[in-house]
């Protein structure tokens, strides 16, 4: 095996060379030959984690082992444009989920125009642009008159309404990408526009649309690192409950006021600190992981329940990995990472008009 790109994953204090090396052919080594990229081997796979593990390998520069992981989501999408939520250790075959989540399902257009971004590959973008398309028609399907995009369809294709803030700040920064790979192509989508303007709106005015999932840290940052909230409001809402998630030199709780931190969510703020302007805060949520990291596997535990000094769940995460390879990625440069989590170099669309 090659000795994985590491010059965009070094960070004085989070990551050496030989770390970022070691992560990256973790994540390789999780990755089944046909592409797919379970939590880990003999656990499943759903396709936002998927994408997200995928992007990471983008970052390393694996662009061959990327382009696999979405040669496997082109091939096994639904018919509906969809995928499920689950599938057993990335069988397509064995699926153990057959609800269909729009923010999973969303998720795939960042992670086409972050490899397009990472390689400039043009045949790549002919290839996913269908499956891209197929997806998003899937999810604005569920896009409700307030703008919120409900959470997904049943197994049995009914749409549940009810929207979650988290997976709509995903979903918003998906459209963004979406309409970013549309106009690289030349194929205008006004309707995206004025989607993506309305999910805008709903998520930085009206929360009331929103389920109430208030403990949870992910529903805290993520307005901000889906690009929904920006600048002075970003930092302020980061500002407004960082003492109610944040564990001095531990990292970010899951769910308040629950003593676990975990790497995914501490990763991502780290990501969500980079994209509000505040890079050094981000470069010390993320030195806090060092505690998660297993140096002979070169993973990271899915988390820590600090109360009783214990590793929780005892599993390494292919998506663990991949958020702090990702956050790494940006603030070392990585011009492509850069790119699909800044706010300002995606398309935002049209504001709709009473909302102006």
């Amino acid at each position: 095996m090659t000795t994985p790109r590491t010059e965009h994953l070094v960070l004085p204090g989070v990551l050496t060379a030989a770390q970022a090396a070691a992560t990256v052919r973790a994540l390789l080594a999780v990755q089944r030959p046909d592409g797919a990229i379970p939590w880990f081997r003999g656990h499943h796979l759903d396709p936002w984690d998927h994408v997200e593990a995928a992007m990471a390998l983008d970052a390393a520069g694996e662009h061959e082992a990327a382009a696999r992981a979405y040669a496997w989501l082109a091939r096994h999408q639904n018919p509906d444009g969809s995928w499920y939520a689950a599938y057993a250790d990335g069988d397509p075959d064995d699926v153990t989920d057959r609800t269909r989540e729009t923010n999973f399902c969303a998720y795939v257009a960042v992670g086409v125009w972050h490899h397009h971004l990472a390689t400039g590959d043009e045949e790549f973008l002919d290839r996913m642009w269908p499956t891209v398309h197929a997806a998003v028609e899937f999810v604005l399907a569920l896009q409700q008159p307030g703008g919120q995009i409900g959470w997904r369809r049943e197994a049995d294709g009914t749409p549940v309404a009810d929207a979650l803030l988290t997976g709509n700040s995903s979903v918003h920064q998906a459209l963004g990408c979406a309409l970013a790979l549309a106009e690289r192509r030349g194929e205008p989508q006004p309707e995206w526009e004025l989607a993506v303007g309305a999910l805008r709106h709903a998520i930085g005015h009206h929360p009331e649309r929103f389920l109430d999932k208030d403990r949870y840290s992910m529903d805290w940052y993520y307005p901000v690192l889906g690009g929904a909230v920006t600048g002075p409001a970003a930092r302020q809402r980061i500002a407004a409950d960082w003492d109610r998630f944040v564990v001095p030199d531990l990292g970010v709780r899951c769910v308040s006021p629950n003593p676990w931190v975990t790497g995914g969510e501490s990763a991502e703020l780290a990501l969500a600190l980079w994209v509000a302007g505040e890079p050094d805060r981000a470069r010390e949520v993320l030195a806090a992981l060092g505690h998660l990291r297993d140096e002979t596997t070169g993973l990271y535990w899915t988390g820590y329940v600090y109360a009783d000094r214990a590793i929780w769940p005892a599993e390494q995460t292919a998506w663990t990995a991949g958020a702090v390879l990702l956050a790494v990625a940006a603030l070392g440069g990585h011009e492509a990472t850069r790119a699909v989590f800044t706010p300002e170099r995606l398309p935002r669309g049209v504001t709709p008009a009473c909302c102006s």
